[in-house]
């Protein structure tokens, strides 16, 4: 099975690169099953119905999001009526959504669990913790398991991918929207990467126009983030070989495709 899991789409200029190659690259891979970050699908922020509905248009699978879902309304009726979206699991019971889901694929169960990291953000529940209660109630229904760790720092990812190897198919990171080097099969065979980088405007500050991201550093006031909607675009992720048996990586490899909008 290969599986393409995509960094954080950020606004219509990633979602229409999106849309413009996911299809070839799909075709040229031989992709079994598409996975994305989206909570920073609308404008930048969140995610609203009509936007999800367009990122499965697209022929994307499952959804994982982080901090930013919670940023517009109107996303937390998707979080609640919709199984292909997770947001993350160690967030306190009682908000919207599942911090992870379990989808059958042409006769195969895939497991995905969304988590965040706590340094440097919200001090809510371990992730250690609760992922590791998670993969045992997966387990019991396969061993095809994907976790997005959506966190700030890369020691927390990187050690994340040491506690699950082994234990699940993939630990990929999201939330920095800057690609990283490190892709690689742990030593029991989880694939692993710190940051799978980002969907969206490739001459911008982590997707935010470059201009007001400038004036918030020299000005050092607040300014309205403010995301390019034509222009050169970057799509990023990487994609896994699985084997169905066995849940573990093959190999895994790092994509970077550039197009203009």
């Amino acid at each position: 099975m290969n599986i393409l899991i995509l960094g954080d789409i950020v606004g219509r200029i990633g979602r229409r690169g999106v849309g413009e190659l996911l299809s070839k690259i799909k075709e040229e891979y031989n992709i079994d099953f598409v996975i994305a970050n989206i909570e920073n699908a609308a404008s930048g922020f969140g995610i609203t119905e009509n936007v999800f509905n367009e990122l499965i248009g697209y022929g994307i699978d499952a959804f994982t999001s982080g901090n930013h879902i919670w940023d517009k309304k109107e996303g937390l009726l998707v979080l609640d009526s919709y199984e292909r979206i997770t947001r993350p699991a160690n967030y306190p019971k009682g908000v919207p959504g599942r911090g992870y889901i379990i989808l059958s694929h042409f006769g195969k169960k895939i497991g995905i669990i969304n988590i965040q990291g706590r340094v440097f953000m919200e001090p809510i529940e371990s992730p250690f913790a609760v992922v590791e209660n998670i993969v045992e109630e997966i387990e019991k229904e396969t061993k095809i398991i994907i976790v997005d760790i959506h966190a700030e720092a890369t020691s927390e990812k990187i050690a994340m991918g040491y506690f699950l190897d082994g234990k699940v198919t993939a630990v990929v990171g999201t939330h920095t929207h800057v690609q990283t080097a490190d892709e690689r099969i742990l030593s029991n065979g989880t694939a692993y990467i710190t940051d799978l980088g980002m969907c969206g405007s490739y001459d911008s500050v982590l997707g935010v126009n470059k201009e007001t991201i400038l004036r918030k550093f020299l000005l050092q006031i607040p300014q309205k983030f403010d995301i390019p909607e034509k222009g050169l675009f970057k799509m990023e992720g990487v994609i896994i070989e699985v084997d169905e048996e066995t849940g573990r990586t093959k190999n895994i490899k790092r994509l970077q495709r550039r197009g203009e909008i």
